[in-house]
Parts: structure tokens; sequence; C-alpha cells
């Protein structure tokens, strides 16, 4: 058994891909388009937690795809990972943040255009309903509202606007390898803690041989094994105080259950009373009608006695 970096870990991941040609490899088997060619743009940031700095990295990458038609188009391919499901929000933060981005224009026929957008999620956790599919390709379709047929040819305003996504559900890597693809991606961990994953180089696909030399230096680099080390701490503390905001959204919650039982047996009450004050005017009047009418016939007595 040969043990490699865990590339979930932020700083294994970057290593990773950095390395052009294996960048290459994992994106263009990933998006399924052949990459003509590929520039890493690192997106980084520093967070303080208690005088530990960990630098966090989102990896972008500006690459030239060549389309099934041969035609070539320049894209924007964004990927992230996951650990935690509270992470969404911050997926949709950056993507719109992408969006937003004068550095995702280029010029082309004199004119200022965005570019097109892939997204690539590496997911430490299964979604709800498709949580045994490794990976997960999104593909958007032009249809004829009339009838259904898809439409041909690709216009730029739909493209610029809405994008195609892959999301890689890592647990499900350990539950089915049915191809070289999975096989390969199947040496990410998701469980908390594990640096170190073990394979047998012998059972890895001959294609992706690259990525686990390159994964074999990292584990043995020592300012990555530090950082992987700082990422851990950080990422419980995390953990506390998402377990922490859960539990007080779930005490929150069960007290507005409570309150709203108790308007609503406020309301209940509120409408037996005014059943009841309906009901004792109603008898009021119904006396007041008995009344008037024992007085007629009173009078009636009278005069028949006259």
């Amino acid at each position: 058994m040969t043990k490699i970096a865990n590339p979930i870990y932020d700083v294994v991941f970057k290593y990773l891909m950095s390395d052009n040609k294996i960048a290459k490899l994992l994106i263009s088997d990933l998006v399924g388009v052949k990459i003509n060619s590929l520039e890493l743009r690192p997106q980084e940031f520093s967070t303080d937690l208690e005088n530990r700095v960990l630098t966090v990295y989102r990896v972008d990458f500006k690459a030239e795809i060549i389309l099934k038609n041969g035609k070539k188009l320049v894209v924007l391919i964004e990927i992230q990972k996951a650990k935690f499901t509270t992470d969404l929000i911050r997926f949709r933060k950056y993507l719109a943040e992408q969006y937003a981005s004068k550095q995702n224009l280029i010029e082309k026929d004199d004119k200022i255009i965005p570019l097109p957008i892939i997204t690539i999620y590496f997911l430490g956790y299964g979604l709800d309903n498709n949580k045994d599919i490794p990976i997960i390709r999104i593909k958007r379709q032009y249809l004829d509202n009339y009838n259904g047929n898809e439409l041909k040819g690709k216009e730029l305003f739909i493209e610029t606007l809405t994008h195609d996504s892959i999301i890689v559900q890592i647990p499900a890597l350990k539950k089915q390898r049915r191809n070289d693809l999975e096989k390969a991606l199947s040496i990410f961990e998701a469980g908390s803690k594990i640096q170190e994953v073990n394979i047998n180089e012998a059972d890895y696909p001959q294609r992706y041989k690259s990525v686990i030399r390159q994964l074999l230096k990292a584990i043995g680099d020592k300012k990555i094994r530090k950082t992987m080390d700082i990422e851990d701490e950080v990422l419980e503390d995390l953990e506390k105080k998402e377990r922490k905001i859960l539990k007080q959204e779930k005490i929150i919650i069960e007290k507005e259950t409570k309150l709203k039982e108790k308007e609503t047996k406020l309301k209940e009450k509120e409408t037996k009373l005014k059943e009841k004050e309906i009901e004792l005017i109603k008898e009021q009047q119904r006396n007041i009608e008995q009344e008037k009418m024992i007085s007629e016939l009173q009078k009636q007595l009278e005069n028949l006695k006259k």
C-alpha cells in the first residue's frame, strides 16, 4: 500500500492543480471536452482564527476548450470543495462575484463579452436524492416551449447568463468505481482529519499515475503537512461553531413552534369567547322578544277584563 496526501485539503488540492498537465487531465475528463490551453487563476484569502492563519484557495482556470464541432471557446472553470452543507451560501456568493468580476471579460470582434462559466464542486457529503451517483453532470438545453423540441446552436446571451455544472460526491466514490475517472477521484477522503489516503498503485489507472506522483510529493512536504494540521484545527472550530449555530437555531425553532401553538390556542379561546358572546346576545334578544310578547299578552288580558 502507498500513502498519498488527501486532496480534500485546500493546500493539497492547490498543490495538485498547480501542475498544468494534471489540471488539464482532470478538468478535461470531468467537463467532457478537450482543453486546448489552461491558465491557473488561484483566488486566495487568509483567515485568522485565534492567532492561527490559514490561507484558503478557490481555484479558477481560464480555459480554451474545443467543442465537438471543432470550434474553440474560452470559458472560466471554477472549482470549489465543501465539507459542510453550509458551504452552499459561500458557493452562491462566490459565483455571484465571478459573474460580476471585470477579470472575466474578454474582447471579441471589437466587443467586450463575459466569459461563460463552468462550475465543478467536490462535496464531502451526499445530496438528498442522488447520493449514490459519484459524478453528476448538469447540462443545459435550449427547448422550444411550443413543442418541447431541442434547439440547435448556442446563443451568447444564454451562455453568459447560465452555466453547466459538475458535482462530485466524494462519499459515493467509495461505493462505486465504474470507470477510470471514478477510480481516479476515489483518492479523495471526506472524513475529518484524514490527511493520508492508502492506495494500491497497481489498482490505480495508468492514465492518472501523475496524480499519484504529485500527491506522493505532497505527503512528504513538511510545509504542506503543517498547513494540513492548521486546516484540521480551523475546521474543527468551524464544526463546533456550526453545531452551536444549529443548536441555537433548533432552540429558536422550538420556541417559535411553542409560541405558534400558544397563539393558536389563544385564537381558539378567542373564537369560543366570541361564539359565547354571540350566543349571549342572541339569548338576550330572545328574552327581550319574550318579554315583549308577555307584555302584549298582559295588555290583551286587561282589555278583555274590561
